[in-house]
């Protein structure tokens, strides 16, 4: 064999082995993420997969439902929903990191939603409000307390739910079907959102959120300053009235991708608006984070919002 040909197969052996390094790296890293918990998800759940919350709808229109085995009697449960983030541009419903939810009485959905690839927004928040009305006129058939809802999420995510909370009185939002039913939500959870597009690249970041293709200019359509009107319209801060549902905000003062400030911009306005909202600062924490201090309090959030209240009205 030639020196050159010793050289091609020298470097093609060298491929196949780091291919094989990242294949293992990766699977390792995705048994380490919260979302591996649902690998105990069937000794806990029932679960139904693919539920088309929108009939004949797009791909994305869909969402995983997680049922309790063991529910004492026949009480109907809180329900809360998990958005996954992405940019906008990526994610799924799998892997829902809040099975965890299941064995302390809640009845858990995962939703998936189209992407800014397949439809610009308001879509991503239309689909969301599709899901919650979707599983509000279905609650009877899966044992759901249709004015107990919570939902959480991160990332762009975050940036959904908190619109899901702000727009509980605006019906702009809400096309399609079971349009007879809310898309209101009763608690939200929103783990380090945008809300103010025009303002992100004001502050340390790894990327130009102004830049075309940024994920934020996607989203919109076109480049973040040259469309203000659709950011005020993409910004959950637009919508707040005193009759919005509890909040809590978690966000790194530390995170390079979502600046910090964009959950202090939605802390101050729903303080100001006289909503109860909780805000914690996870110090040194980047664009995400494992905490189980974090973990308990986002538990006892939705306990007290979805639970206490529910006691409070029977008694």
């Amino acid at each position: 064999m030639s020196k050159i040909g010793r050289m091609n197969l020298s470097l093609f052996l060298s491929t196949i082995v780091l291919t094989l390094i990242f294949s293992v790296s990766v699977r390792v890293s995705e048994a380490n993420e919260p979302g591996a918990e649902t690998t105990r998800v069937p000794e806990i759940a029932r679960i139904l997969r693919d539920l088309e919350y929108v009939p004949d709808g797009h791909e994305r229109q869909k969402l995983d439902l997680y049922l309790p085995l063991r529910n004492e009697g026949s009480d109907v449960l809180p329900l809360v929903v998990w958005v996954h983030g992405g940019a906008w541009m990526a994610g799924s419903k799998e892997n829902c990191p809040l099975v965890r939810f299941l064995k302390h009485g809640f009845v858990v959905a995962s939703i998936n939603y189209r992407l800014s690839q397949h439809a610009i927004f308001p879509a991503q928040l239309e689909d969301c409000k599709a899901a919650i009305r979707f599983l509000r006129a279905n609650a009877d058939q899966y044992n759901i307390d249709p004015n107990r809802i919570g939902v959480m999420g991160d990332s762009a995510g975050g940036h959904l739910v908190a619109l899901l909370g702000t727009t509980s009185d605006v019906n702009d939002f809400d096309k399609g079907t079971n349009l007879h039913v809310s898309s209101k939500v009763q608690a939200v959870c929103d783990y380090f959102g945008p809300t103010d597009f025009t303002k992100m690249s004001d502050f340390e970041s790894e990327m130009d959120h102004d830049a075309p293709d940024s994920p934020e200019s996607k989203l919109l359509g076109g480049p973040v300053q040259e469309n203000h009107e659709a950011c005020k319209k993409a910004n959950p801060i637009t919508y707040i009235s005193k009759n919005d549902p509890p909040f809590l905000i978690c966000h790194g003062d530390k995170d390079m991708t979502v600046p910090h400030n964009q959950s202090v911009l939605l802390n101050e306005a729903l303080k100001k608006a006289g909503v109860d909202v909780k805000f914690h600062t996870v110090k040194g924490g980047g664009h995400g984070f494992k905490d189980p201090k974090i973990d308990q309090m986002v538990l006892m959030f939705f306990e007290k919002h979805l639970k206490e209240t529910e006691k409070n009205r029977r008694n």
